[in-house]
C-alpha cells in the first residue's frame, strides 16, 4: 500500500485491510511507547527478556544481563530489529512489562488502527497483527517521533556494552537505505514465517512524501524489491516483471485466503 502524505490518498493497494503478522514492524510501536514515557534515553540498562517468553531460543550476539543505553538499546531495535533490545525496553517500563503491552495496544486504538493487536513487543508472536491500512496510520503518527525517523535509518553503528565490557557492529536491515538514490526518512522491516517479508517506509516517491507498506512478500529480498517496482510504477508507469516464485507466492496465498474465507462463512452458517 502506498499514500500520499500530502493528500492522503492512497495511490496503490492490495489487500489493505487483510489482517496479518507484522514480525518486526511491531519494533516501531515498541519505540513509541518507550518515548511517550519520555525516560532518560541516557539510563543504562540491563539486557533483560525475562518477561517475553517468545524470546526463548531465539538467538542473539546480544549477551543478557550486559548493558547499554535506553537510546542504543532503541537503536539497535530499530536499525537492527535486535529482539533483545526491544524485550528490554519494554521490561523497564514504568508499571512493568504487562502495562507496556497494554500501552502499545493503547496507542494502537488511540491512532485508529482498529484491525491492530499486540501481546509482546518483539513480533516473534504470530499474534502481533495488523493490516496494511493501519500500518499506514502508525507512519503517519512517526512524523511526530523524530528520533524514530533518525535511529531507523542510520546505516551502520558500533554498540558499546558494559558489564561485561564488549562491542558489537551493527547493520540496517533495509538495503535499501545504503542506497543514495532513495530518500528514506523511517523504515522498519520484519520477517517470521508467518508474517513473511515486511517492510514499511516514509520515503518520497515522484517527488512526494509518502508511506509505503509492503507485507507478507517472498523470498529474502523481495519486499525491497518490491518497493523498487512500486517506485518505478509511479514515476515512469512502466510495470517491472515479478520473479515466477513470487508470483507463486502470491497466488499460493491467494488460495489459502480463500479457503479461510470459505471456511469462516461456512462456520458462521452452522452458527446461525
Amino acid at each position: 500500500m502506498i499514500v500520499d502524505l500530502n493528500t492522503n490518498k492512497v495511490i496503490y493497494s492490495n489487500h489493505p485491510d487483510l489482517v496479518r503478522p507484522i514480525a518486526s514492524i511491531t519494533k516501531l510501536m515498541t519505540a513509541m511507547v518507550v518515548l511517550d514515557a519520555r525516560l532518560p534515553l541516557d539510563e543504562i540498562l540491563k539486557v533483560d527478556i525475562s518477561q517475553t517468553p517468545e524470546m526463548k531460543g531465539v538467538y542473539s550476539r546480544v549477551r543478557l544481563n550486559s548493558e547499554i543505553s535506553r537510546k542504543n538499546m532503541l537503536l539497535l531495535a530499530l536499525m537492527s530489529s535486535e529482539n533483545r533490545a526491544a524485550a528490554s525496553l519494554a521490561h523497564y517500563y514504568p508499571g512493568g512489562y504487562n502495562a507496556f503491552i497494554k500501552a502499545m495496544n493503547a496507542k494502537a486504538k488511540a491512532l485508529g488502527m482498529t484491525h491492530t493487536r499486540f501481546v509482546e513487543p518483539t513480533g516473534l508472536s504470530i499474534h502481533n497483527v495488523s493490516t496494511a491500512r493501519d500500518l499506514t496510520k502508525l507512519l503517519i503518527a512517526t512524523k511526530q517521533y523524530p528520533l524514530i525517523g533518525q535511529l531507523s535509518t542510520t546505516r551502520e553503528d558500533m554498540a558499546t556494552f558494559s558489564h561485561p565490557a564488549y562491542t558489537l557492529p551493527f547493520r540496517n536491515t533495509n538495503h535499501l537505505v545504503y542506497r543514495d538514490n532513495w530518500n528514506i526518512q523511517l523504515t522498519k522491516t520484519g520477517f517470521t514465517n508467518a508474517a513473511g517479508h515486511c517492510l514499511v517506509m516514509r520515503t518520497v516517491i515522484n517527488n512526494k512524501p509518502v508511506a509505503l507498506v509492503v507485507m507478507d512478500a517472498f523470498g529474502k529480498y523481495t519486499h525491497f524489491a518490491d518497493a523498487s517496482r512500486l517506485r518505478t510504477w509511479i514515476e515512469t508507469g512502466k510495470v517491472m516483471p515479478v520473479p515466477a516464485a513470487a508470483l507463486s507466492y502470491k497466488k499460493q496465498k491467494a488460495a489459502q485466503m480463500a479457503a479461510a474465507s470459505a471456511s469462516a462463512g461456512a462456520q458462521t452458517a452452522q452458527n446461525d
